[in-house]
Formats: C-alpha cells, sequence, structure tokens
C-alpha cells in the first residue's frame, strides 16, 4: 500500500513519516538547512506480514502544490496531517481538494502536534476538522492525536496504517503495463533509473518497455520494489527500474513520463473529460480558458474547451475537452487535477473520457451518445454502449489499448458481447451481430433494387455502395465486409462494381457471336496495347458504333475496362497490370515507381503507359504525387485479388459465434 502524507506547510508530514518509519524523507541538502520539504520523499516501512508499506512525503509549501501533484498521482491512501496548533490552513484545504478530486476514498487524519495543546483544544480542532471533511472522499476518516516529540500516539496511528494495508483492495494486475516517472538519476555501475508509482499491469527484468511520449525504447535491466530487489512490479508498487537501450539517458527522461508496454505507446495532446469546478472558485470556467493540467506525476498546459452551450459554474460538472500543449501518455478513466494557469490555486479536476476525441462535430447528438457510453467505467458495459452509438463500428483494438486493458480482452469480448469482427491489418472493428445483419440487409435490398432497374448493367460503384450503406464503414472495414459476404456467396465484389452473386448481365446470341471475334484482338501479345475501338472496327468490318456498344456492356459485365476514351483492356489484363505496379511498389525501399518504369515493365510507349496510370490513379488503385506514384494497398484488389502472403493468408484463425474474423488481403 502506498501512503502519501498531505497537509500545509510545517504542520509536521516529513517529522511523521520519521516518526513512523525510522526514515528522514528529506533527502536534499537545502531541505535539511530550511527545514522544510521542497521535492518529493520516500520512506518504507516492513511490517509482519511480510508486505511493506510505502510513504511518499509531499511538500506543503503553496508554490510547491505541483510537486505534491505529482506525488499524489500514484497513491491508495491518504494521510492528512494538521497542526493542532495552527488548525485547518489554507494548504490543508488545497490539499483535501486535490485527494477529492482524485477520487482516493482510503485515509486518516493525523492531528499533529498534540502536545502543544489543551484537551479542550483538541476536541474543538477535531470538530472544526469534521466539519472540513464533509462532503469529501475523507467525510468519514478517523482523526488520531499524535505528537513526534512525546511520541503520543505514534504506535496507535502506526497500528492503524498496517490494519489499513490488511484489508486494501490488491490492484488488479492484468492491465497492460504503466509506470508514472516521478524522478529519474544515474547510479555509478548500474546506469539509469527511474521511480515512480505502478499505475497498472506489471514488468519483470527483461521486459522491453517504451518511455512515452517521446517514445524511447528500453529494456528493464533490474528492479526495487518497496526499496527491494526484486524480479517483478506490479500495479500499486513504489518501484525503481535500471533501464537500458538507444538514448536512454537522465537528461532524456522527465518527470511526468510514463513507462509503458510498447503496445500502449499512443500519447495524446486532445482529450475529452468530465470536469467538476471547485465550489470555491469565484467565477466560472469560460471557453478555451487556459490552465494546468496535472496527470499522475505530468504537468502540462492546456485549454478548455466547453461542450455544453452555458458556462461551467463553481460547485457543477460536465463534458469538456482538454487541448495541451504538448502529448501526455494517459489512459481512460484516470482522473486528473486543474488548476488556473498562474498555478496559485486549485480549481477542479475530474476523469478522462476519450483520448481520441474529434476537433470538429463536437457538441452533436451523436457525440454526445458516444461520450456517454466511454464515461462508464466498467470497460464491458463501456463497450457495449457504445456499440450502439453511431457510427454502430468501432476499432476495439484502440479502445482496450486506451484503458491500457490487456489485449487478450479482445477475443473474450468479442464472445461475451457476441460481436462480428473486421480486421484490417492491426486495426480490429467490431459491431453487433443486429447491426452487421443489418448492414447485410441494406446492401442486399439496394442491389436487388438495382438490379431489378438495371438488369443490364454490372452492379452499383463500390464507393457509392460504401456511402449509402448502413451502419457506414471506412474505406478498408468496408473491402473486409464485402469479403465476407462473398465468402457467404451472397454478394461478388466485381472490380470498381458490387453485384449479387446471382445476377448476370448477358449478351444476346449475336452480341456474344460478335464478342467471341473481338476479344482475340485484345489478349496475346499486344494486351498491354490493344487496339482501339476504330482499329477494331476497320479490322472487323463492323461499323465503329457498333463496336463501341459492345465493349461498354462487356465492361458493365466486368469483361473489359476502359482505360482511356475508346480503349478497352481486358479485365484479366488489368489485374495483371495491378499486379505489375504492385511488383514495381514492392522492389522499392519507400514504395514508389515512375511511369518510365511500368513502361519499360508492360513494353508499351510512354503515352499509352501514362493512359493506363491516370486509370489506376482515378480509381484509387495507385496515389499520384508529382509523378512519383505508390500503391494503395487498400484498394489493390479493386480487379481482383492478388496472391497473398503466407502470413496474410493464415490471418488471425476464426471468431467467435462461428463467425469468420475477416482480414483486409
Amino acid at each position: 500500500m502506498i501512503i502519501g502524507t498531505s497537509g500545509h506547510i510545517d504542520h509536521g508530514k516529513t517529522a511523521l513519516v520519521k516518526a513512523l518509519t525510522g526514515v528522514d524523507a528529506d533527502r536534499l541538502k537545502e531541505e535539511k538547512a530550511r527545514g522544510i520539504t521542497i521535492d518529493l520523499g520516500f520512506a518504507y516501512l516492513p511490517i509482519e506480514s511480510g508486505d511493506i508499506l510505502g510513504f511518499i512525503d509531499v511538500p506543503g509549501h503553496e508554490r510547491l502544490v505541483h510537486t505534491m501533484l505529482a506525488g499524489a498521482g500514484g497513491i491508495d491512501y491518504a494521510l492528512l496531517v494538521i497542526a493542532a496548533d495552527d488548525g485547518v490552513m489554507p494548504q490543508t484545504r488545497e490539499h483535501l481538494a486535490i485527494i477529492d478530486l482524485l477520487g482516493i476514498s482510503n485515509g486518516i487524519v493525523a492531528l499533529s502536534k498534540a502536545d502543544l495543546a489543551s484537551a479542550e483544544r483538541l476536541v474543538e480542532i477535531s470538530r472544526q476538522i469534521r466539519d472540513v471533511l464533509a462532503g469529501t472522499t475523507l467525510a468519514d476518516a478517523e482523526i488520531l492525536p499524535v505528537s513526534t516529540v512525546s511520541g503520543e500516539g505514534i504506535d496507535a496511528f502506526r497500528a492503524r496504517l498496517v490494519a489499513a494495508a490488511r484489508v486494501a483492495t490488491r490492484h488488479a494486475a492484468d492491465s497492460r503495463f504503466r509506470l508514472a516517472v516521478d524522478r529519474c538519476f544515474t547510479l555509478t555501475g548500474v546506469g539509469v533509473v527511474v521511480t515512480g508509482t505502478v499505475l497498472s499491469g506489471s514488468v519483470t527484468i527483461d521486459d522491453q518497455v517504451v518511455v512515452s511520449p517521446s517514445g524511447l525504447k528500453a529494456r528493464v535491466r533490474s528492479m526495487h520494489v518497496q526499496n527491494r530487489p526484486a524480479q517483478r512490479a506490479r500495479a500499486g508498487d513504489r518501484c525503481a527500474l535500471n533501464l537500458a537501450g538507444d538514448g536512454i539517458t537522465k537528461d532524456a527522461i522527465q518527470r511526468g513520463n510514463v513507462v509503458l508496454t510498447p503496445s500502449l505507446h499512443a500519447p495524446t495532446d486532445r482529450i475529452d473529460a468530465r470536469l467538476r469546478l471547485l465550489s470555491s472558485e469565484a467565477k466560472s470556467i469560460r471557453q478555451w480558458q487556459p490552465v494546468r493540467l496535472h496527470h499522475a506525476a505530468a504537468e502540462v498546459g492546456a485549454h478548455v474547451v466547453l461542450l455544453d452551450d452555458k458556462p461551467l459554474a463553481p460547485g457543477e460538472e460536465a463534458d469538456v475537452q482538454l487541448v495541451l500543449d504538448h502529448s501526455i501518455a494517459t489512459a481512460v478513466p484516470d482522473r486528473f487535477v486543474i488548476r488556473d494557469a498562474s498555478a496559485h490555486r486549485t480549481i477542479g479536476g475530474g476523469s478522462f473520457i476519450d483520448l481520441r476525441p474529434p476537433q470538429r462535430r463536437r457538441r452533436t447528438p451523436e457525440r454526445q451518445a458516444q461520450r456517454a457510453a466511454l464515461a462508464i467505467a466498467d470497460h464491458t458495459e463501456a463497450l457495449a454502449a457504445l456499440l450502439q452509438t453511431s457510427p454502430f463500428a468501432w476499432d476495439i483494438t484502440a479502445f482496450l489499448r486506451d484503458r491500457a486493458r490487456p489485449e487478450s480482452d479482445e477475443n473474450s469480448l468479442i464472445r461475451e458481447l457476441q460481436l462480428v469482427a473486421l480486421s484490417t491489418g492491426a486495426t480490429r472493428v467490431v459491431l453487433t451481430i443486429t447491426y452487421w445483419r443489418q448492414l447485410v440487409s441494406d446492401i442486399i435490398a439496394q442491389l436487388t433494387t438495382f438490379h431489378a432497374e438495371n438488369p443490364d448493367r454490372q452492379g452499383i460503384g463500390r464507393e457509392l455502395l460504401r456511402l449509402s450503406s448502413k451502419p457506414r464503414l471506412t474505406v478498408p472495414v468496408f473491402t473486409v465486409a464485402l469479403a465476407r459476404m462473398a465468402a457467404d456467396r451472397e454478394i461478388v465484389p466485381d472490380g470498381a462494381f458490387v453485384r449479387l452473386a446471382s445476377h448476370s448481365v448477358r449478351m444476346l446470341a449475336k452480341d456474344e457471336e460478335a464478342w467471341d471475334a473481338i476479344a482475340p484482338l485484345l489478349a496475346g501479345e499486344t494486351r498491354f496495347r490493344p487496339p482501339r475501338v476504330r482499329d477494331i472496327a476497320n479490322e472487323t468490318g463492323r461499323p465503329e458504333r457498333d463496336v463501341r456498344r459492345l465493349l461498354k456492356l462487356a465492361g458493365r459485365m466486368g469483361r473489359v475496362d476502359e482505360v482511356a476514351h475508346d480503349h478497352f483492356f481486358l479485365r484479366d489484363t488489368v489485374h495483371e497490370m495491378v499486379g505489375i505496379v504492385a511488383d514495381l511498389s514492392a522492389a522499392a525501399h519507400d514504395g514508389s515507381f515512375t511511369a518510365a518504369q511500368f513502361r519499360d515493365r508492360v513494353e508499351n510507349g510512354r503515352k499509352v503507359a501514362i493512359q493506363i496510370l491516370d486509370f489506376f490513379d482515378r480509381h484509387g488503385v495507385t496515389l499520384n504525387r508529382d509523378d512519383i506514384r505508390r500503391v494503395n494497398k487498400h484498394r489493390v484488389d479493386l480487379f481482383g485479388p492478388l496472391v497473398q502472403s503466407s502470413s496474410a493468408r493464415n490471418g488471425r484463425g476464426s471468431s467467435p459465434v462461428g463467425c469468420p474474423d475477416f482480414k483486409s488481403g
């Protein structure tokens, strides 16, 4: 259990910690010379159970509240110290407000310097303290008189802390690892050491970690937990990690950084949050008000964007968006505190809701519903509620990452909530069975109506179908959804079009006879430079308009594609050329290629090669910037599936509910 002191300057916090543990938490020369705590101090108390109580001693001066906050973010148990001679003072109230805003509900009050007060004074001060505690998370905290001079009450106070540790709830270690850094230093013969409180998960020696938000990679060489050598640290532990890696130096790691599991490294500078403004504030929060944001050991400047139509008045709470001066590493639903821009007073705090909120359309009913779902603390209930909000399909990988939940929760949540999973690379989008069936029904209904009205047309364009389908999916996820429907033999993705599996455009007998004469002219060695409509008409003796009509019909049937005006290529040839540009892209270290490289591969003239590449550009198969092209991996299968690597074919296996977990190619 980690115990954090709090209280006004010179009320005896450090002296009490020393009386309880025998350790002087003031480690700096200046602290000893001036007799006040300036930076965080640490002490440890072994108890009979074998556990160790960790103490974080914080400064009480009003100018050092930011340091107090760096320590308070990682404590389990609040030790509020109030001197019997002074009573409740300004920093007593501010520290208590911070404890309340951080949601720390376990704690005790030490009525220090009891030797300086009469029995009547102790009763009076205790009554005053109880009134101040009312309405906070420490409303029911015990108040015990102690004196570090006479020793009065010290043993009883220590016994209370030991008893609290016995019944304290152990932090769950199934989340992914995060440690909030409050100190970084070097030791001779050891190297760089960071200390902090483990916020979630666990870490062992030789684990690979990342320092966020900088992104520096490191390995855990050794560690101390609760001031003792250890092999493993868990959530709730005070921990010192010896880190090694490229760029890992004392100056590269700052207080406020977070050492975490590599998959959690996704810092953010924009956060939706639930904010409560202290009732002691004289003014409401105004739009774009500058503040100082404190989270764990981090402090950063921020601006408050109000998401309601009215100002946030003292004593009220509301959803806001926090726009940070620079990125931090955090998780939902971590708690935070804000102070005024000059860092003179604490004004409010709350909990984070969403680490990836939109910059625009922040007040729409759809966004309000999303925030309400994301504000639910339980991750299972939150995801279930989120999947009932627009767009009804959400990235479960990002959802769990932003809550520091283990990756194994993906499959368990899919099973528990009976979800359909659609995977595209590192992203796994899920939606409920109900909304999946709605999507399938909507697509089939649109195609059925289209085919009835346009029996001679191939199908609906992919993008048009995506934009008109509900729920609306992103392009990569929609491609995977179509592949799933195609595997179920409901639809057929046919080049840039989609049709029902039962639909086919048929030629009349005379058109089939004409096609049989024309098709060979588009194949063979000249397939990359086939004749144009006029040339085909001259060679076959057919009217030019009839040849054009026939090739247009063949295009609707997916047999050919009109790459340029009156210049038709067989679909198989177009598919082959997509493979060529994919090969050119794969062969380049940066994935780029030129028109000249493509021209040489197809042994064609520059003009025709450019027309072909422009055709690919229009369909999104290639991305053109200053005549340098790259392949768009999300559209490379537009004219037919390319051969996949073994890893792509293997995929992730099957999803629950007896449904394949579909992936993009």
